[in-house]
């Protein structure tokens, strides 16, 4: 989203959030909503780094300790350059909970050590792999427009923040958000991808956006390589957009029973697709969970232990749960900032280490923040 750059001081004061939305009226009543327990955001940080990025969009809470990696502390990727320019940003930041900032890597994108077509623009996709290896996707642009935006690729920088390889091509073309999974020496990503056929749509919809399951083989200290790339999911509505540079599927995160969720942005629904684990079919868009109610335009997606799914609005600056069911439970206004209230704000989300607490980024006053 093109938003305004960051405030010069950042806010002290807490928001207060109530619960807006529940179960209707008739529908069994199951475990207290994992939102009804959060009441609180407080600011953490500013996001803004030393060159005067802005734009956060990735959001990942640090599992270990590793390098330049701390436990417990929030990475950060900013998607605009410090004159605004959507697609140009080459930051990542890391904020501890009690405020602490460092940058964690500016990248170069003259100097890669592989391909990136267009260059580096970093987006929602964020993640660390096992021995640090962080991993967090491009989709860049010129001049900051949808007309020059190009396939990009997925970054992999080691735990003092160099990159050290590029994952280009072979499917990926605008890679938008991912969630990852790490077993038995071998890391599975899931990748959503918004650029096919979009630019060329020229603001139209085009409903060929992807969701790859890229193989990682673990090589110790060497970055994980490529074995396989799956197409597990096709035909997801994307547009480009003069505000938003591109709309497309966007938050993904997996169950417990191997069962990626997905947030259709454009098409304003949740779909899940079995066996993501495993499959080696497409199974489309796959099967819509949930679609309107609470939800308005969702981005960021993460999944809490118990199953919950919660997702942020882009359009109102709500937070939503919705079971696995598809009952959307519970619905808090994290953001109000702007007109309308909370639009434009809201995008990576993660959960703290505890499961009881909701970082995520503010693009309106470019910080992070805390739901508690």
């Amino acid at each position: 989203m093109r938003l305004r750059a960051c405030s010069s001081a950042l806010a002290t004061a807490a928001l207060t959030v109530g619960l807006t939305a529940a179960a209707s009226p008739g529908q069994a009543v199951g475990p207290r909503p994992f939102l009804d327990r959060l009441h609180t955001v407080t600011p953490v940080a500013s996001t803004v780094p030393g060159n005067g990025d802005v734009n956060p969009y990735g959001t990942f809470t640090v599992k270990e300790s590793v390098g330049d990696l701390h436990r417990g502390d929030v990475l950060v990727s900013n998607f605009n350059n410090s004159a605004n320019l959507q697609g140009t940003g080459t930051t990542l930041v890391q904020v501890a909970p009690n405020g602490a900032v460092t940058t964690f890597a500016t990248i170069d994108p003259a100097h890669l050590p592989g391909p990136c077509p267009g260059g580096v623009g970093l987006t929602t996709a964020l993640t660390v792999l096992p021995g640090g290896w962080v991993v967090v996707g491009s989709l860049p642009t010129a001049d900051g427009t949808a007309a020059t935006a190009q396939a990009g690729c997925l970054l992999v920088l080691d735990k003092h923040g160099a990159v050290r390889e590029t994952i280009a091509g072979g499917g990926i073309n605008g890679p938008w958000d991912l969630t990852a999974v790490s077993r038995a020496g071998r890391s599975e990503l899931f990748v959503t991808n918004v650029l096919n056929g979009t630019v060329a749509g020229n603001g139209a919809e085009v409903d060929h956006g992807t969701v790859l399951r890229i193989t990682l083989h673990d090589q110790g200290d060497q970055p994980p390589q490529r074995e396989t790339t799956t197409v597990i999911g096709s035909g997801f509505a994307q547009r480009t957009d003069p505000a938003a540079l591109v709309i497309g599927p966007t938050g993904v995160g997996l169950g417990r029973d191997d069962t990626l969720y997905v947030a259709d942005s454009v098409k304003n629904r949740i779909t899940a697709i079995p066996h993501a684990l495993t499959r080696d079919d497409n199974a489309g868009t796959g099967r819509t969970v949930t679609s309107g109610g609470s939800l308005n335009g969702p981005l960021g997606l993460a999944v809490t232990p118990r199953g919950e799914i919660l997702t942020v609005n882009s359009q109102d600056g709500f937070i939503v749960e919705t079971t696995p069911g598809g009952r959307q439970v519970a619905s808090k206004q994290i953001n109000n900032e702007g007109s309308p209230a909370g639009a434009g704000a809201l995008f990576g989300l993660a959960l703290d280490l505890d499961h009881d607490a909701v970082y995520f980024v503010n693009d309106a006053d470019n910080t992070l923040e805390i739901l508690h």
